[in-house]
């Protein structure tokens, strides 16, 4: 039965990583989606009631209390349940994963950006130097993975790797023509094989 309830977004990259984790960890059936649509100029006043930045993903627990921001959720639902967590615990692999996951988070920041200036902000008053600069740091971070992370990312499925899968998985779905695949080609295969895993089957954006 579910004790929670999950303010989401079907496209969301950042809702997406909670439900991968949900379903990583056997915990889809404690959650209640609960669908809503908001853009920066329109929210959603059943999210903004506790949660005044109006941010999804945003957990409603069973004390009524809400959590919002993918990492602090994520962060919650890890210490939910019974198996390996998917954030170490401490020491340097702690860090060293949450700073890959920051990284892959930057990754969607930019491309969220992009996609509200390319597709909600006015043509005539679209920033042509802000957008290469948004994407400039989206290659930055795919460049920085492929160089340096690909046996890290392989070695477990955890917050660092979710974060990233997520993360091309909205490039594919925003920016079909950027063809990340032909200069990352380390990153390619390792996102080949993830993408097959049940849970981000289960969580493919339609």
């Amino acid at each position: 039965m579910s004790s929670m309830t999950l303010y989401h977004s079907p496209s969301s990259p950042f809702v997406r990583k909670i439900s991968v984790l949900l379903h990583e960890t056997g915990q889809v059936e404690r959650v209640a989606l609960r669908e809503v649509q908001l853009s920066p100029t329109a929210p959603h006043a059943e999210v903004t009631a506790d949660n005044p930045a109006g941010k999804i993903p945003a957990l409603r627990l069973a004390d009524g209390s809400v959590l919002h921001d993918s990492r602090v959720i994520f962060d919650y639902l890890d210490q939910q349940h019974v198996g390996e967590a998917l954030i170490p615990p401490s020491g340097h692999a702690r860090w060293r994963r949450l700073t890959m996951a920051s990284l892959a988070d930057a990754i969607l920041d930019a491309a969220v950006l992009l996609r509200y200036e390319t597709f909600l902000r006015p043509e005539e008053k679209r920033w042509d130097e802000w957008q290469q600069a948004q994407q400039d740091k989206i290659e930055r971070a795919l460049a920085y993975f492929e160089r340096d992370c690909l046996a890290e990312l392989a070695s477990h499925f955890d917050v660092a790797a979710i974060g990233l899968a997520c993360s091309l998985g909205y490039l594919d779905l925003r920016q079909p023509k950027l063809g990340w695949r032909a200069r990352y080609a380390g990153l390619a295969g390792w996102y080949a094989d993830v993408s097959q895993r049940p849970s981000m089957q289960a969580t493919q954006p339609k």
